[in-house]
């Protein structure tokens, strides 16, 4: 279970207290407890709308979060965790990287931290417990920046992501914006998050997890990312993926070492948007095992769907 159920009761008396209807409230949570508390003791002297009124004002940072990517995460039994990021990369992509990690690291719940990268960079295999980031001139495959998750249920155990210089090397997306959007909104898949919005040409959100055609104002995280990122880790687990430990949860052998380089290998397209320029993608192995591949495709590029 991702995070504490949601229920919405009118006169519906929980945990000794009574909700008159239309409040958010979580079981689970000590601050939600505190909130309740405080409806409780507030009620008697500003009545219900004023109460809903400081509810609402309260809850709002935590209802506007909904973009959790089908409530994948990795497993760990304490907060904050830290993820390792192998890096993989060349001088050119140091310091976006570099970026990405203290960006991501802002986060309440989570850290991330660069360490020596163990991938050869043109395939980018993946280790456990760890997210691989690579770059490498991959070819005219038509996609720009590449994110693969390898689930167990709903545990993340390892991640890669890709990003491709033979595009990253044209006029068009080598510039510091492009760099820091791909590089922030490939990693940040593989922390369980989704795209915020997924319309190229609309204003804005001032987050890498927007797709854009002008990403100056989309290249780090912004609160609302921070805020899902508190909802999908607010539980903990009893077992954990980060760091060295081992893919026990009897993940096939397949799931590591096929060949992923291309849509061939991907999978089922599960989704697509703005003609295709988005798209996620689902390798199936049976018992709950599969690999996802996030992939942004290249404006105007060729895609090599056959490889």
């Amino acid at each position: 279970m991702r995070h504490a159920k949601i229920y919405w009761r009118a006169g519906k008396r929980v945990n000794g207290f009574t909700f008159g209807g239309n409040e958010r409230m979580s079981k689970q949570t000590p601050f939600l407890m505190l909130l309740s508390a405080l409806r409780s003791a507030l009620f008697a002297r500003v009545g219900v709308a004023a109460l809903n009124l400081f509810l609402f004002a309260a809850f709002l940072p935590l209802a506007q979060a909904g973009h959790s990517w089908n409530g994948y995460h990795w497993a760990r039994t304490a907060n904050p965790f830290t993820l390792k990021l192998g890096d993989n990369v060349s001088p050119a992509w140091d310091s976006y990287l570099a970026t990405t990690s203290s960006d991501w690291s802002i986060s309440a719940v989570l850290d991330t931290t660069i360490v020596a990268g163990q991938a050869n960079p043109k395939n980018c295999r993946p280790t456990a417990g760890k997210v691989q980031v690579c770059n490498s001139t991959y070819g005219n495959t038509g996609w720009l920046g590449v994110a693969q998750i390898w689930a167990s249920g709903s545990h993340i155990t390892q991640g890669t992501v890709k990003v491709n210089d033979t595009y990253f090397n044209t006029a068009t997306y080598n510039t510091p914006a492009w760099r820091n959007l791909v590089m922030c909104q490939e990693v940040g898949h593989t922390l369980g998050l989704d795209h915020q919005d997924t319309n190229f040409n609309n204003a804005n959100l001032g987050t890498c997890m927007d797709y854009t055609n002008d990403p100056a104002t989309n290249q780090h995280p912004n609160q609302h990312d921070f805020d899902e990122l508190a909802l999908i880790y607010q539980h903990l687990d009893s077992t954990t993926t980060v760091g060295s430990a081992p893919t026990s949860q009897g993940q096939p052998p397949a799931m590591t070492d096929i060949d992923l380089s291309g849509p061939g290998q991907w999978g089922k397209l599960t989704r697509s948007s703005n003609g295709g320029r988005g798209e996620l993608y689902e390798l199936d192995f049976g018992g709950g095992h599969k690999v996802f591949t996030f992939v942004i495709w290249a404006d105007g590029a060729d895609r090599a769907r056959s490889q």
